[in-house]
């Protein structure tokens, strides 16, 4: 008859769920993972079908039962710092959405707004088109599979049981001042041509009066914008894989920050 032991299921117990809260929790915070278009119950297949892919490379776990506070206070910080790197690749992305909501305001297109699962609320359909064709960059250049790599690796530099540094925590807050700084830079070209092209609008309607700057300007402008939009499309992919990469260093600098002795 086999039987097991108690201490056989509290090693069987922590081997799964610490690094599956820590999958998870990556899951549930990066870009592509945690679009809300997919089900709650499909992302948690897909992070069951990872964490049993990577369990057998990953380093042993620390034994400890599993019904004690001490490995629900582990699980929660797996949590937690999973949520750390999959947050900090999604404020780069958030960079995008950031330019793309500047960009629609300057073509007047702050109206043409509908649902974004992404985010849960409602943005503009410029945002909505550049936060796509971003998440096609990414996925063209494996950067969910980056990622997932990212996370396996980060069992070698935290091991599960030890503390991560307080720090860290703020390195994400000083972090998410490049999500504005990123994304005002990428909407800069745009907003430097409407501008001169409003500044000429004004020039026109104060040489002409009679002219209905209502019903030239939006025409004008939002042919302008498009024009623009177009031609720097081919400039996009660049710049967008610029911003992952420095994604991928910040999560760098995440990791290392993390396994400093705390303070």
């Amino acid at each position: 008859m086999l039987e097991v032991t108690t201490s056989q299921l509290d090693a069987w117990v922590t081997g799964l769920m610490l690094p599956l809260a820590r999958l998870l929790g990556l899951v549930a915070a990066a870009p592509l993972f945690s679009n809300r278009a997919i089900s709650a119950r499909i992302r948690l297949t897909v992070g069951l079908a990872i964490a049993m892919a990577v369990l057998p490379a990953l380093p042993p776990m620390p034994p400890m039962p599993a019904d004690s506070w001490l490995a629900l206070s582990v699980l929660a910080q797996q949590m937690l710092i999973g949520i750390a790197i999959g947050f900090m690749m999604r404020l780069f992305f958030a960079a995008i959405d950031v330019a793309g909501e500047m960009i629609g305001l300057q073509m007047g297109l702050s109206f043409a707004i509908f649902f974004n699962p992404q985010t849960g609320g409602q943005s503009s359909v410029v945002a909505e088109f550049l936060n796509l064709l971003a998440l096609l960059i990414f996925l063209a250049l494996n950067g969910h599979l980056m990622m997932i790599s990212v996370l396996v690796k980060s069992f070698e530099w935290l091991p599960v049981g030890e503390i991560a540094a307080a720090n860290a925590w703020m390195l994400i807050v000083r972090y998410a001042s490049m999500m504005f700084f990123s994304g005002i830079l990428l909407a800069l070209p745009m907003v430097a041509t409407l501008l001169i092209t409003n500044i000429a609008l004004g020039v026109l309607t104060r040489s002409a009066p009679q002219l209905n700057l209502f019903a030239v300007g939006f025409p004008v402008t939002l042919t302008v914008g498009m024009i623009v939009l177009l031609v720097s499309l081919s400039y996009f992919a660049p710049m967008a894989q610029r911003i992952f990469e420095l994604g991928f260093q910040a999560i760098d600098e995440l990791m290392r920050v993390m396994v400093q002795a705390p303070m």
